[in-house]
């Protein structure tokens, strides 16, 4: 039972401000440097949200991240949780990372299975999406793991499942496919998009819309499930796969802030 939706009014029936949870795009790397005799390590943290966040806070949306190292602690285990927001992105984070909690993994207790909770909410009236990455959808070797769970069932896309990427380093032109949606409304029917350097391949389930696509593959697809909407985004939403060119495209911010607002019933 849950106690309110995700779009549900502030007091006087107004409309909350939209606000979004971002989960993964972020990562940890160690690199070992040999001078000689002599070697050593190091260790850096990298974040690919800031020009998403960017590009959405600038539209007037709330953006919580949370990054990949917080997900199996932090992300919302129940639907009331989750309620706090209209939008989850999960963007280049597994799904063990979600079905993996320290209290399971450490220590072997139960705990909420969080794709199927994601689910739950979606089907209830909230709005999730997905975008592509080394870690999303089935991924960089299938570890994605995202085939055949309960946010699989949701999604507009059908995870295939084995190694989905597709890398393009040569360039990759999108095209808009339904410029009638109100995602692709507000850009120029007329421009080209810029080129990407590669996606995750998947189909469509049969009543999902397609907006995009690239090298004749889905790149942006919707669907509406239940009281709520989904959404599937191939390609990143920062490099390597969604180059420079792209981000400095005018309509990128239009783009995603056009997806979060539809997401939450609010286009």
């Amino acid at each position: 039972m849950t106690t309110s939706t995700p779009r549900e009014s502030g007091a006087a029936g107004e409309l909350r401000p939209l606000r979004v949870l971002v989960a993964g795009e972020s990562w940890v790397s160690e690199a070992t440097h040999y001078k000689g005799f002599d070697a050593f390590t190091s260790v850096t943290f990298h974040t690919g949200i800031d020009p998403l966040r960017d590009a959405l806070t600038a539209n007037g949306i709330e953006v919580v991240h949370l990054p990949a190292h917080d997900v199996p602690q932090q992300f919302p285990s129940s639907v009331e949780e989750l309620n706090a927001y209209d939008v989850v992105l999960l963007s280049d984070i597994g799904a063990n990372s979600l079905l993996l909690h320290p209290d399971t993994w450490l220590n072997g207790r139960p705990r909420p299975n969080r794709l199927k909770v994601l689910a739950e909410w979606t089907r209830a009236g909230g709005g999730l999406a997905m975008a592509g990455g080394y870690l999303s959808f089935q991924g960089f070797e299938a570890k994605g793991f995202f085939h055949r769970t309960a946010v699989d069932d949701v999604l507009p896309s059908v995870i295939a499942p084995y190694d989905d990427r597709v890398e393009t380093p040569e360039g990759a032109l999108p095209t808009a496919t339904d410029t009638t949606h109100p995602i692709l409304a507000d850009l120029d029917a007329t421009e080209e998009w810029p080129p990407l350097l590669g996606y995750n391949r998947f189909e469509l389930k049969p009543d999902a819309r397609l907006l995009a696509q690239v090298d004749g593959d889905p790149l942006l697809a919707v669907r509406e499930v239940g009281e709520g909407r989904t959404l599937a985004w191939a390609s990143d939403i920062a490099p390597h796969w969604c180059p420079q060119e792209f981000l400095d495209w005018k309509g990128y911010g239009t783009l995603f802030t056009n997806a979060c607002r539809w997401l939450a019933g609010r286009l």
